[in-house]
């Protein structure tokens, strides 16, 4: 009987391993990541995808675009300042965030440092007891919007600028700005440094090297230990870079990689390498396109009537996030502390193009098929590029760089859009890639690029269909879609 019952448990035992071992060959791996790969905080400001900078200091009230740094407290006087005019008007317009300019070159902070005596603390404005930063922080918070701050490593102002002293002091201002004003989500760090300056009173030009002057990676780890979840922008980063350019654009060859140690000054073509990534670039750091909606970056009276169109600000906007990258849209107040009320206008009557080109998702309850799916699981299938959940994704076996999505509407649509995004989290991996639309009973090519990235939205000239088709035809490995929508 002992022996019978042994016997049993043995085959119980072997027929277990058996399916077992079925259920593991039969297992789909997931796709290995592609390095370099995007940090959380890198993540999440790549959500974000358009914000604000305000640039107002002494330089909003003498016309000026750098000061000179011997500007005198006195003349900071905004008659009618309210941020939460500016950040209400920001959210309006669809913006998810604001950098300020806390200190710009001439050395005049916008806070009561107790460092420095050129601040607002002895301006006329609040009887010398104001403080935009808190102010604007404040605003963002009730709007729900991001907080970043601007603070310019070159100071003309400053007597000890150029020496080791004036690095602890610009440091101990970094502190101020991160501890003071709740959760900062970018920090951004200017790269123009060093010239002619007033200096104290000394009135002289001091130069610097680049790249050992300010210690960067020191003045970063303050940034890391005291505000985790920031992000720190200057041309190499470390986690965003410039795009080599202030006039709007990055590539549309764009990769989110670069090799830092490819950038310094001087280099040849370095505005070509910023604007477009590499594509073999050792680290991710992504480009932001900072451009001002007025020919300066200060207010200027005689700029009210060259604020930018709402058309030419949703054409930014296709040459910015369009591509990839972010948009930092500089709004300057003017001298009464509010944002013009021609850039009011523009801002908001460019939300309005925004929300009427990308109103209507034609992809949503469409019919989605590609040519194939990693391991035929459904944890991979095509269905997953239209399901409105960012971590899941179409995914192509190991080794298939080449792929086709078809997106059938079941009647013709009017198609002006293609938005197309990887699964960045494992890295950026398409390199050419095409748009077909079905007409006339067969596929024609309406569009066609290199690098998707987080984003690309492709403009297509107006065309009635019932389906279209995403090839790609290079990818660095397999292939990951997370997202695809039609307008």
């Amino acid at each position: 009987m002992k022996i019978f019952y042994d016997y049993r448990y043995a085959i119980l035992i072997c027929t277990l391993l058996l399916v077992t071992s079925i259920s593991c060959m039969g297992k789909v791996t997931p796709p290995q990541a592609v390095e370099p790969v995007p940090s959380e905080r890198q993540l999440a400001w790549h959500e974000l995808e358009q914000y604000a900078f305000i640039h107002f200091t002494t330089n909003t009230f003498t016309g000026k675009e750098w000061g000179y740094g011997d500007e005198q407290p006195s003349i900071f006087n905004p008659t009618a300042f309210d941020a939460e005019q500016w950040v209400k008007t920001i959210s309006d317009a669809g913006l998810k965030a604001v950098i300020l300019t806390a200190k710009h070159h001439d050395g005049f902070c916008l806070w009561q440092s107790k460092y420095t005596e050129h601040s607002i603390k002895n301006s006329p404005f609040m009887d010398g007891k104001g403080d935009v930063v808190k102010a604007v922080s404040d605003a963002c918070r009730k709007f729900g919007l991001k907080f970043g701050i601007y603070l310019s490593p070159w100071d003309r102002n400053h007597s000890q600028y150029a020496s080791p002293e004036y690095i602890t002091y610009y440091r101990n201002q970094l502190r101020e700005l991160l501890t003071n004003y709740g959760e900062i989500y970018e920090v951004w760090f200017d790269g123009a440094n060093g010239g002619d300056g007033f200096y104290g009173g000394a009135k002289e030009t001091r130069k610097i090297d680049n790249k050992s002057y300010y210690d960067w990676a020191n003045t970063h780890s303050i940034v890391r230990e005291i505000s985790p979840k920031a992000v720190m922008f200057s041309d190499a980063g470390p986690d965003i870079r410039w795009c080599g350019n202030e006039r709007g654009f990055v590539g549309e060859t764009n990769w989110n990689t670069i090799s830092v140690d490819t950038l310094y000054a001087g280099k040849a073509n370095i505005e070509k390498l910023l604007n477009h990534g590499s594509e073999d670039g050792k680290s991710w750091v992504p480009a932001e396109v900072d451009v001002s909606i007025r020919p300066g970056w200060f207010y200027h009276s005689s700029e009210d009537s060259l604020v930018r169109t709402p058309e030419n600000l949703f054409q930014l906007y296709m040459q910015s996030v369009g591509r990839g990258a972010a948009l930092l849209l500089n709004i300057p107040p003017d001298q009464r502390g509010l944002l013009h009320e021609n850039d009011v206008q523009s801002l908001l009557n460019w939300k309005k193009l925004i929300d009427k080109a990308f109103a209507v998702n034609l992809a949503i309850g469409a019919k989605v098929e590609a040519d194939s799916y990693r391991g035929k699981s459904k944890t991979y299938a095509a269905s997953h590029v239209i399901d409105g959940n960012k971590n899941t994704y179409w995914a192509t076996d190991d080794n298939k760089k080449e792929g086709s999505l078809t997106i059938d509407f079941g009647k013709n649509q009017k198609v002006s859009y293609v938005l197309i995004q990887e699964y960045i989290r494992l890295g950026q991996r398409v390199k050419k890639f095409n748009v077909e639309v079905w007409t006339d009973n067969a596929w024609k090519q309406v569009a066609q690029g290199s690098t998707i990235g987080y984003k690309r939205i492709l403009a297509v000239a107006p065309v009635e269909t019932s389906k279209i088709r995403i090839n790609i035809t290079d990818s660095k490995e397999c292939l990951l879609i997370s997202n695809v929508a039609v307008y």
